[in-house]
């Protein structure tokens, strides 16, 4: 038996907006280079694209804030969580093997399992969403703080007691790529544009600072609920988001922020700024009922992670198909149309945000049918 809570339209808008930049920033056409704020830094660094990923599971973490008490026994709550994780889980790993095949010497070719992508953007979901609920159901609020703080600290001290001496931060010294390696094998990782160097940025090691960012998530969702829609609450919020914000930079003198390796830093920073973000929305939407716009993000936020799937198994699809030999349908639209009216950098932006759109359109339709996918 559900037990009804009152929605916020902000936290939905923001859903709806971290699921609308996560396919602007996958898909940002080709034929130039990208548009320096859609692509990630190198590897230190930030980028306003590196916020886009944390600001999701920031954003898992205010769903779980509102589904805390919707569970009458623990067997419930623990079915209903686990069943979700093995669900977003195999839809990634499965997103990542699709199409199933591809074509080498002219043929197509099987994609073997044993050369499968394990994890993945959808898995570091289920993930952190698994640990996230299970902390957050279980713990009171200090005690989430005070695991966060034990996963932030324990995450530097196992790269530096077990990543290669002097290469701790590196991309094939740090200890989660050798976990990773050790674990699932060089064949299974991922690889940049299908090079050598095996290295996942959704590693299993780094799934550690990314549940900080599911409870940061639940915490301030949680918050808005008890405090309710008001000044002093996002007062509170700001402040805390500035503090970390802080809290991080004063750390990153001493361990680097980087989204590849999802350092502590990085999940404090990201934690901080969407603090920031959501205390304007609440005071914008919630306080000053500025509605304007924010039915175009809540159709996305209504259906986030099914359209975020449909855009990734949709642009697959768009590489796949080949207008003539060694030419896809997704690198010839971009050469014929985007680059000849938009030449360089600017041309992929206007491309991805006119697939944002035309995925934004099947979730207009679902949502005009009322048709929600809950995955």
């Amino acid at each position: 038996m559900a037990i009804a809570t009152e929605r916020f339209t902000a936290l939905d808008v923001f859903r709806g907006m971290t699921i609308c930049f996560m396919i602007i920033v996958n898909a940002p056409g080709s034929g130039a280079d990208v548009w320096a704020p859609l692509d990630h830094a190198p590897w230190i660094g930030f980028t306003p694209t590196d916020l886009v990923f944390p600001s999701f599971l920031f954003a898992v973490g205010n769903a779980l804030s509102f589904s805390k008490k919707k569970f009458e026994t623990d067997a419930a709550f623990i079915g209903k969580i686990l069943k979700r994780t093995v669900i977003i889980f195999l839809l990634g790993y499965l997103m990542y093997w699709f199409p199933f095949f591809h074509r080498e010497a002219g043929a197509w070719v099987f994609n073997p399992l044993s050369h499968t992508r394990i994890m993945g953007v959808l898995q570091r979901i289920a993930l952190c969403y698994f640990f996230g609920a299970l902390i957050v159901h279980y713990c009171s609020q200090k005690m989430s703080i005070i695991i966060s703080v034990a996963l932030l600290i324990g995450y530097w001290v196992f790269l530096l007691l077990f990543g290669e001496t002097g290469k701790e931060y590196t991309m094939l010294g740090n200890a989660g790529t050798r976990m990773d390696i050790a674990i699932l094998g060089n064949d299974h990782l991922y690889h940049d544009k299908g090079g050598p160097i095996a290295f996942d940025p959704e590693g299993f090691l780094s799934t550690m600072t990314g549940i900080v960012n599911v409870i940061g998530g639940f915490l301030a969702g949680s918050f808005i609920q008890r405090k309710g829609k008001n000044y002093e609450s996002v007062a509170r919020l700001f402040m805390c988001g500035v503090l970390l914000i802080a809290l991080a930079l004063f750390w990153a003198q001493f361990f680097p922020i980087a989204k590849k390796l999802w350092t502590s830093t990085f999940a404090l920073l990201t934690i901080g700024i969407d603090l920031l973000l959501l205390g304007f929305m609440v005071f914008a939407i919630e306080i000053k009922q500025i509605k304007r716009g924010t039915k175009f993000f809540l159709i996305l936020g209504r259906n986030s992670l099914a359209i975020y799937l449909l855009s990734e198994l949709m642009l697959t699809v768009f590489q796949t198909v080949w207008v003539k030999p060694q030419l896809s349908f997704y690198d010839w639209i971009n050469q014929v149309f985007y680059q000849r009216l938009f030449p360089g950098a600017f041309g992929t932006l206007v491309f991805a945000i006119c697939y944002t759109m035309l995925c934004w359109l099947v979730g207009y339709v679902l949502d005009k049918r009322k048709i929600y996918i809950k995955i």
